[in-house]
Parts: structure tokens; C-alpha cells; sequence
């Protein structure tokens, strides 16, 4: 099948082009013809008005988590997962992450985000979700080495690899989620990165999010989190290290040398008070680093917009450098460094042979005038109301805001339906 986006501001090499044309055959971006008259398609598409952007990634989430949102907040992390979160995970089951999952999604969709990378629990049921919404999605069970399943655990990750990996015509991964060096003890992660090895799953962990955990780590190991992941071997395996705030100059030399993706979540880490991460050395030591939302505790759940206006503001200020990130780096790390840090090479980017995720944002709105640079407004201006198309692997996921593959009546009936069970719990404490 093709498609044809015709007369639309294409986004290619750090700038818009205006008056663009992009056609898609299948589930690839075949060419950017100059005319259109004499061309063959199946679908088209009036990007009039519109700039066309690669998909937004978000890098790191617990998707079924949004059903927590506002569950419990202004919370230090440990003690909001601790006191309140980790006992009510103790209640979820398939039904409950499955509607979880499925409202992420179809906020991520109607926000301009077409793929996630994620760990938590009940995966298969988070699988099922994104492979009928449409969505492109690493997923990983979050694996904790310190309770009496880990092993049970781990194998139930292999055996989501096996069932779901490269599902949905490709836009299905599977990873390794070993939660973090202060659930997984060093013995445990060995035998993570032994699996890894075995099957070549790529893996997903938590690192260094708070000062208390990296602490801690020294305390027991005389290292690092970062330092002790690298004695293990783990980083051998491709991996994706979530947070990574509480870094040192030398911990920044293994991630780059060990080829480590960082996944940076600024919303997350500035509610929870934990710190900021010091993006702009990262980047200049020549780690990708994408953007997540990280879990409920995000201030804008999803909301990959936010994200990346935050990721470009917070380390100006942080840093006193009005150049440490600027808007179309901020727009690179949500899109083609988050592609990376889910393993893909041909995503992120709108390129000739490169998967078709492509969103239509418009510029209609008062936020977008007067229109002198349209990423930099994407950017310091833009929102996920914003977004009118968006389209997966060449499929249409939705147009004109109407989400297409996600029954929205139904969606708002089922998440009433399941919030009522984590309710029933919280009353109880």
C-alpha cells in the first residue's frame, strides 16, 4: 500500500522544510517526490498547515503505572514506592495492567508518541495492549533479584522473548529488566547478563536515580552502581541505563565506552526531587541519550512535548549555559537518540527506507504565531494537543485527533471499571 502526505513541512537535518511531499509504501518511507501528478498511491494525505515530525519516543515508562496517577504524590521516590506503590502492586493483575497499559497508550498517541520502552509487570497483557493499538513498544518484566521469585521472574522474561519479540509485524521487542542494583544483587545480575548473552536480549535497568542509592552502593561495594555494573559484565550486553543523575566523570567514561543508551526523564527526577542529570557532559562524551516519562510520578504523564521542553530549559539553567541544549537537540533526543536507545538504526528520522512512524503536528494554534522557526516552536511552544496525525509502521493510528485503533467510549468505561479495584485497596489502608 502506499500513501502519499502531500504539501507538508517536512522536519530533515535540524530544520522544516515547507511545501514537502512524502510518500510511504508499506511500512517505509519510499521517497520526498517533487511533483505529485503523475504518482500512484492508495491513500493520501493534506499536510497543509502541518509539520511533519519523526514519531516521538519516549525511552523509559511503566505504562499501566498511569493508573497510580495521583495515587499518591510530593513523595520522596523510596518512600512513594515503598509506602504506597509497591503495596498496591501487590493487587494488579492482567485485567487491571492491560486497561492501564491501553490508556497510556492512547494518550501517547494522541500526544505525538509512537513508541516506548518499558518495564514493569503482567507483560503479556501489556504486549496485547500495544499490539492492537498499533503502537511500537519495547517491553521488559521487571525483574527485582531480592524477592523470592527473581528466578521465576527471569524465566518468565525469557519466555516473553520468545512469544512476543518481532510481533506486530516488528514493532514488538522484548529486553531484560533487571529493576535496579538495589533489587538486584550482584549474583542475580550475573545471571541476568548470562541470559542475555544466551538469547541476545538486550537489557533495561534503573541507575544511579537518586543520591541515597548511589550511596548506598559505595557503601557495600566500594563502587559506583555504574562501576559495580560494569565489574559484573552487564554492560557486554547492549543496554539501556534509566535516569543516570547521580553520575561521575568516570562513570560517564564506562557508559560511553561500553556503548551504554541513557535514557534522561526530567520530569520524573524534578517531582521527585532526585536531582538532574548532567545531560550536555553526556552528550559531549558521545552517549545517546533519549527522554522518558519514567512512571505516575511524572508531572506531564506521557507527554513527550513537556519532556523535551524541559530536557532543553532545565539544563540551561542548570549548567548557565543558554546553549547546553538547544530546541533541535531537545527534538533529537525525542526522536532519533530514543530510536537508538531502543535498538533501532532505521527509526527517528524522516529518511528515505526508514520505518514510517510519522506524526502531522498543526500549526494553527495561537501558540504557533507568529511562525519564525517552526522546530524551535515544536519545542518551547508545542503540546500534544497539537498533534493531528499520527501513524505507526506506516499504519494510521489517528487523523484529525480521532484516535483509530483504540475504542475511546470503551477505553473511559474499562479504566473506571479497573481504578475501582486499586480504590477498594487504597480505603483499606
Amino acid at each position: 500500500m502506499k500513501t502519499l502526505i502531500k504539501n507538508v513541512a517536512v522536519y530533515r537535518d535540524g530544520k522544516a522544510e515547507e511545501g514537502q511531499n512524502i510518500l510511504i509504501e508499506d511500512n517505509r518511507i519510499l521517497s520526498f517526490p517533487k511533483q505529485t501528478e503523475n504518482l500512484a498511491f492508495d491513500q493520501l494525505i493534506d499536510g497543509e498547515g502541518m509539520l511533519a515530525l519523526p514519531g516521538l519516543v519516549n525511552a523509559h515508562t511503566h505504562v499501566a503505572m498511569t493508573l497510580f496517577r495521583s495515587y499518591a504524590d510530593d513523595l520522596a521516590l523510596m518512600d512513594w514506592l515503598q509506602n504506597m506503590i509497591w503495596p498496591a502492586e501487590e493487587h494488579l493483575d492482567d485485567d487491571i495492567v492491560y486497561w492501564g497499559s491501553m490508556l497510556a497508550f492512547a494518550e501517547m498517541i494522541r500526544g505525538g508518541t509512537t513508541a516506548f520502552c518499558d518495564m514493569y509487570m503482567f507483560m503479556d497483557s501489556c504486549a496485547q495492549a500495544a499490539e492492537k493499538a498499533g503502537i511500537r513498544g519495547n517491553i521488559a518484566r521487571g525483574l527485582a533479584g531480592v524477592t523470592p521469585n527473581g528466578m521465576k521472574a527471569l524465566e518468565e522474561n525469557v519466555e516473553l522473548f520468545r512469544k512476543w519479540d518481532q510481533a506486530g509485524n516488528g514493532r514488538i521487542r522484548v529486553m531484560l529488566g533487571p529493576h535496579a542494583p538495589y533489587t538486584c544483587p550482584p549474583d542475580y545480575l550475573k545471571k541476568v547478563r548470562d541470559t542475555a548473552e544466551k538469547y541476545g536480549i538486550p537489557i533495561h535497568i534503573h541507575l544511579c536515580e537518586t543520591k541515597g542509592e548511589v550511596e548506598t552502593c559505595q557503601s557495600k561495594f566500594n563502587m559506583t552502581p555504574i562501576a559495580l555494573m560494569n565489574s559484573i559484565g552487564l554492560f557486554d550486553c547492549p543496554t539501556l541505563a534509566a535516569h543516570c543523575v547521580h553520575v561521575t566523570d568516570e562513570d560517564i567514561k564506562i557508559l560511553a565506552n561500553k556503548h551504554v543508551c541513557v535514557a534522561h526523564n526530567p520530569g520524573s527526577n524534578l517531582k521527585l526531587a532526585s536531582g538532574i542529570a548532567p545531560v550536555p557532559k553526556m552528550r559531549k562524551a558521545g552517549i545517546t541519550v533519549g527522554l522518558g516519562t519514567d512512571g505516575a510520578s511524572s508531572n506531564n504523564k506521557l507527554d513527550m512535548f513537556a519532556e523535551m521542553r524541559l530536557a532543553a530549559l532545565i539544563h540551561k539553567g542548570a549548567t548557565l549555559d543558554p546553549f547546553a541544549i538547544k530546541a533541535e537537540e531537545a527534538l533529537q533526543m525525542g526522536t532519533e537518540a530514543g530510536a537508538k536507545c531502543l535498538g533501532y538504526s532505521d527509526l527517528g528520522v524522516l529518511k528515505e527506507g526508514y520505518l514510517a512512524d510519522i506524526i502531522l503536528v498543526d500549526r494553527s494554534g495561537w501558540n504557533w504565531k507568529p511562525c519564525f522557526n517552526s522546530v524551535s516552536l515544536a519545542v518551547y511552544a508545542g503540546n500534544s494537543m497539537d498533534v493531528d496525525t499520527v501513524m505507526v509502521n506506516g499504519e494510521l493510528l489517528m487523523r484529525h485527533r480521532e484516535l483509530l485503533t483504540i475504542d475511546a467510549e470503551k477505553l473511559s468505561y474499562e479504566t473506571e471499571r479497573v481504578t475501582k479495584k486499586l480504590y477498594a485497596f487504597k480505603q483499606q489502608r
